[in-house]
């Protein structure tokens, strides 16, 4: 490997140390990895192609593209995108065709964080993964569909990673244990089995991070005899502060709040609450979400209960006045009234489709009798003329009167849904619009429009 782009520490963490040194020890990923699939087939036939490798930190992204090196008996160049830029490309470009043309062996070019490329960077690499000057396997913890362009999605595959199972968190802790990696000397490494637990849940689906705490641990372990000893009361110290996975502004963000709307939308109040309590304790503001929490009680309860928005609206402002524990317990209670309320986006589609109206068509006039006449001079032109008070009309509305240009007199958009209140706002509206038929038709049959012929 070119020392332009890697450097051996003089140590090592115990989690790089660790790295499977054969895709028979790689643990997880059985979905793209398991006997049959896909990929696995590629790599087992040594018929590589390039890839983006899609999923969260520690779920081994890097270690597989070094196995698949390895399988493939190519050599491996690795980039960081954080710290290359085109100059570092063109470098390791170089290295695979003097590899290619004096030994014919292939070159893995495995760029770390690739997501951090800007689009220039990127298209860099797109005449070598066409000629195959290397195979190109680029690993992000973003969604690619965001954050690559088209141009190089085109031409990788994209193979989306799962955080580990616990089973596979725990497994991967009791390899290490059983391993001389964590250089204890003579002194053997006991877990208790309640710690082990404790600690792969902990760890969140990040190998890295079950390592790093099992290293962390082993420091801090009691000697006992001619061992020591990880119990959960060394546990408790290391995991003190410990925060769970939560990527601010990153798709586990953005996936977390969605399945806490989607909690809302679907009337699961426990849903709600535990991806509210996720969201808190991985450090999420609570603010941002009280703000979320308002969007909800439009979107999905609306007219259904409109006591949904004062409460929304209460619980961000208990938020900002009083901060935490007490505004996160009020956001709780909001949700789980949310939750538990009756249901309508009847408001959002309706005012959706007047949106998309309004930007769609032209700038139809204001109707003459709902225009404002403040002045004689408009007063004279007909501004305001047979407008209809509706306070002066029978039960306070203007039957058969319209609010609408004339070019669309006849659109109707909010449609009330048959729940919660707006059960009732759906029978007034209709009984409203029986009482503009009956003027309408009245109307007709006392002043019949003119036809050519009349």
């Amino acid at each position: 490997m070119s020392d332009l782009f890697t450097s051996e520490p003089t140590y090592q963490p115990l989690a790089a140390r660790m790295r499977p040194r054969a895709l028979a020890d790689y643990i997880g990923q059985t979905h793209i990895l398991g006997a049959g699939k896909p990929l696995r087939e590629a790599v087992d036939k040594g018929q590589l192609h390039s890839m983006i490798l899609w999923g969260p930190p520690g779920v081994g992204k890097t270690s597989l593209a070094r196995l698949f090196a390895e399988r493939a008996d190519a050599r491996f160049e690795t980039l960081s995108a954080v710290l290359a830029g085109v100059k570092d490309i063109r470098a390791v470009v170089q290295i695979a065709q003097q590899e290619r043309a004096g030994r014919g062996r292939k070159t893995i070019l495995f760029v770390d964080e690739v997501h951090r490329f800007n689009k220039s960077q990127q298209d860099a690499f797109l005449p070598y993964v066409e000629d195959g000057t290397f195979i190109f396997i680029g690993a992000t913890t973003e969604n690619p569909s965001f954050e690559l362009n088209n141009a190089l999605l085109s031409r990788c595959r994209v193979y989306v990673l799962r955080s580990l199972e616990l089973a596979d968190t725990e497994m991967i802790i009791r390899q290490a244990l059983e391993n001389t990696e964590l250089g204890l000397g003579d002194m053997s490494l006991r877990l208790d089995e309640p710690a082990l637990t404790l600690m792969a849940g902990a760890a969140d689906g990040d190998a890295r991070k079950a390592l790093n705490l099992l290293e962390l641990a082993a420091d801090l372990a009691r000697d006992e005899d001619a061992e020591r000893v990880i119990d959960e009361s060394v546990l408790a110290e290391v995991l003190g502060g410990n925060v769970r996975r939560f990527d601010k502004g990153g798709d586990l963000f953005y996936e977390q709040i969605s399945a806490m709307h989607k909690s809302v939308r679907g009337s699961s109040p426990d849903g709600a609450l535990y991806w509210l309590a996720r969201m808190l304790d991985g450090g999420c503001d609570p603010l941002y979400i009280a703000r979320r929490v308002v969007r909800m009680a439009s979107e999905d309860i609306g007219n259904a209960d409109p006591r949904a928005l004062p409460l929304a609206l209460a619980a961000w402002d208990t938020q900002e006045r009083l901060g935490s524990p007490e505004g996160e317990l009020a956001i709780a209670q909001a949700i789980t009234y949310l939750a538990a309320a009756p249901k309508s986006n009847a408001v959002y589609t309706a005012f959706n489709q007047v949106m998309r109206d309004v930007r769609s068509s032209p700038g139809y006039e204001v109707p003459m009798h709902l225009r404002n006449a403040p002045t004689k001079l408009m007063k004279s032109m007909d501004f305001g003329a047979e407008y209809r008070y509706a306070h002066d009309e029978p039960g306070a509305y203007a039957a058969g009167e319209n609010y609408l240009p004339r070019e669309i007199a006849d659109r109707q958009y909010y449609q009330p849904v048959a729940r919660g209140l707006e059960l009732k706002i759906r029978e007034k509206m209709q009984h409203l619009r029986e009482q503009d038929a009956a003027s309408t038709y009245r109307r007709y049959r006392d002043d019949p429009p003119q036809t050519d012929e009349d």
